[in-house]
């Protein structure tokens, strides 16, 4: 073993992990550390911040990267920060990278493992998925799909979700990732703004034991968008779909399609620039139509990658299970970036809690999962479920917990921390978006780790908060911003270049603002707020929800809350509480006095709410976030906006019946 570096960061009495020598010694982070020269981290990110092209090349070597050509620049700025383009002069495709080496290495290596919620489990080996994917390309080449051209993929995770992927990517085709539970408008919608020409979809799939016939959504997506010409349908259910609906000429299904002996696999991706988008996947604004985010070859895949090694310290061989959906960046960035670090990807299609409260630690005990990452959400979930669930199962191949998707709050933290790692593994909180390919801020396996906080920017992110002047703020609420560029960050708004300015570039020019409130402590640790758009301000001062939503869930009735800010006529806003109970608390006005009074006496008077609401269920994306400004907006009696993402849409009418009279 090599000899630890020091531990980095500043240590605090409240921190909850340090790590050990083996991980100070052997993380792909410490080598990397070794490789640079760099005397400690902070010297490392202060030189990746300063010359992002000096700290990207530097990555790239160190993820061994599959170039097709290798590049003669890593980056070229003429074009000013906001149109970077990366590594000039090469030719790379990630998807050939992701499946073709490891093929070649180790054919009988492990590369996927997929189980159904009906209990169902398939396994491919690297030459197994390396097949599969030459054939489904050779089948989309065959139904005259090119490179450019725009594919919608509207499917549960499933095998054939990721294969498609990767076929896609293979012919420098575009995919677009729908969530499979998107109802008709919604997936219309990304069709028709992308002009997709192809819909892959499939008869069916299951949640909580019913059948979701997910064809039928298709089809009524389709007749809403023009451009699509051919769907091809997975056959997830088979017989116990029932009756699928069909158009003869226009369906094809997926197997049968493959089975067509004039198809020929495309056993060797032709060359691919860096910057030939890979993907576009659409993203909802707090206004107007959702965006659609373009991601090249050479971005998205690349900064998964990074992403998963230097944070998550993933390695050859570990198994990366991530509680998500296609339709959630998290999807795409666990197919891109596992299979580029010849690791393995465990992928999931059902409920996390059924048919019994222990199905999330089951997959992970039974197939050898190293890598768990599940949102607060989904944590918070399965807490109310007790520790037995957790317990019954041998989770001793853990050796790192993530997640992302949203603020924590401190016990559901602690929680997912001391019962499922055990208090022995680190949990990296990761931060950041669609629009820049993964985390902003994030914990790695060097530095000290606060509860529910972020040991710093992410490793080579040029990462700052800044207060209202542009200036760098420590110690008060700021705006979370990137002074650099990344490959990650996205290439603009398909057909949108003005709507992408303007979203992260002209507040201060030059620098990436990205739209949520974050704080650094005394300690260096950093925390994030919400989004800017949610900001509170009560009695002249700005404060972060998050704030607010912890001290209500320290109340034991408490199992999740959302603050929002709601004008007043005297004291110009104050604080609405939208809080869940747990299982078998009762609403009645002295629990909602108590609740804002635990508040209070936690936040000072001033941010006291106004009026607790009690609600069955938060307003929330498919990925677990919650909608703060829908929320805001149906109290108010006001548009909510875009709200084709929100998993339930009764969580809304709740907030409506409860909300005042206009």
């Amino acid at each position: 073993m090599a000899e630890p570096l020091p531990l980095f960061g500043r240590d605090a009495p409240d921190v909850a992990w340090r790590p050990d020598a083996a991980l100070r010694a052997e993380s792909r982070l410490a080598l990397l550390l070794r490789r640079s020269g760099a005397r400690d981290l902070d010297a490392f990110q202060h030189r990746a911040a300063a010359d992002p092209a000096w700290f990207w090349g530097l990555a790239a070597e160190d993820l061994g990267l599959a170039w097709q050509r290798a590049p003669r620049s890593v980056l070229d700025l003429s074009g000013g920060p906001e149109w970077a383009r990366w590594w000039e002069g090469g030719a790379f495709n990630y998807a050939a990278a992701a499946v073709d080496p490891r093929a070649a290495r180790d054919p009988d290596g492990h590369a996927l493992t997929w189980e159904g919620e009906d209990g169902e489990v398939r396994r491919l080996s690297n030459r197994e998925l390396k097949d599969a994917v030459d054939r489904a390309a050779g089948m989309l080449r065959g139904l005259g799909i090119a490179a450019g051209d725009r594919i919608g993929i509207q499917l549960p995770f499933v095998v054939e979700t990721v294969v498609a992927v990767l076929a896609i990517g293979r012919i420098g085709a575009i995919y677009t990732p729908i969530f499979s539970g998107y109802g008709a408008p919604a997936a219309a919608g990304r069709l028709a703004d992308c002009e997709a020409r192809l819909l892959i979809t499939a008869d069916g799939f299951y949640r909580r034991g019913q059948v979701v016939p997910l064809k039928r959504t298709a089809d009524e997506a389709v007749a809403l968008a023009p451009t699509v010409r051919q769907v091809l349908v997975v056959r997830r259910l088979g017989e116990r779909a029932g009756e699928v609906p069909w158009t003869p000429g226009r369906d094809l299904w997926w197997d049968e399609a493959l089975a067509d002996p004039a198809v020929r696999p495309v056993t060797e991706a032709v060359e691919t620039d860096p910057e030939a988008p890979c993907m576009i996947i659409y993203t909802s604004g707090t206004t107007g139509r959702p965006k659609g985010a373009v991601h090249p070859h050479g971005g998205f895949p690349v900064k998964a990658a990074q992403d998963l090694a230097h944070l998550f310290d993933l390695r050859a061989g570990d198994r990366l299970f991530w509680f998500t959906d296609l339709g959630w960046m998290m999807g795409p960035w666990a197919i891109a970036g596992s299979l580029l670090l010849d690791a393995s990807l465990v992928i999931y299609e059902g409920a996390p809690d059924f048919p019994g409260p222990d199905r999330v630690w089951s997959i992970a005990a039974r197939h050898g999962v190293t890598h768990l990452g599940l949102s607060p959400t989904v944590v918070r979930a399965l807490l109310g479920h007790g520790t037995e669930p957790v317990r019954s199962h041998d989770l001793r191949a853990l050796r790192v917990l993530g997640s992302t998707g949203e603020p924590w709050n401190p016990e559901p933290w602690w929680w997912f921390f001391r019962e499922v790692g055990g208090g022995r593994i680190p949990l990296i909180n990761y931060s950041g978006g669609t629009e820049v390919s993964g985390g902003i801020v994030g914990s790695n396996v060097l530095t000290p780790i606060k509860p529910a906080g972020f040991g710093g920017p992410n490793v080579g992110c040029a990462a700052e908060v800044l207060d209202e002047e542009g200036r760098p703020v420590r110690g008060s609420v700021g705006e979370l911003a990137i002074l650099a560029p990344l490959p990650g960050m996205t290439r603009g708004f398909w057909n949108d270049r003005e709507r992408y300015l303007d979203a992260y570039w002209r507040r201060f020019p030059g620098t990436w603002v990205h739209g949520d409130w974050a704080t650094v402590d005394t300690d260096g640790h950093w925390f994030i707020q919400g989004r800017s758009d949610d900001t509170l301000k009560i009695a002249g001062k700005r404060v972060g929800p998050a704030e607010v939503e912890s001290a209500a869930v320290g109340h034991p009735a408490v199992l999740e809350a959302a603050a929002i800010g709601v004008p007043h006529e005297v004291k110009g806003e104050v604080v609405v509480l939208l809080v869940v109970l747990r299982r078998g608390e009762t609403d009645d006005p002295a629990l909602r006095d108590a609740i804002a009074a635990r508040v209070g006496a936690e936040m000072g008077k001033a941010l006291r709410p106004d009026r607790v609401v009690v609600v069955r269920a938060l307003p929330k994306t498919r990925s677990g976030k919650v909608m703060r400004r829908v929320a805001r907006a149906v109290w108010l009696g006001r548009d909510p906006g875009d709200i084709s993402t929100i998993e339930d849409p009764l969580t809304i009418e709740a907030i409506r019946a409860a909300a005042p009279l206009p």
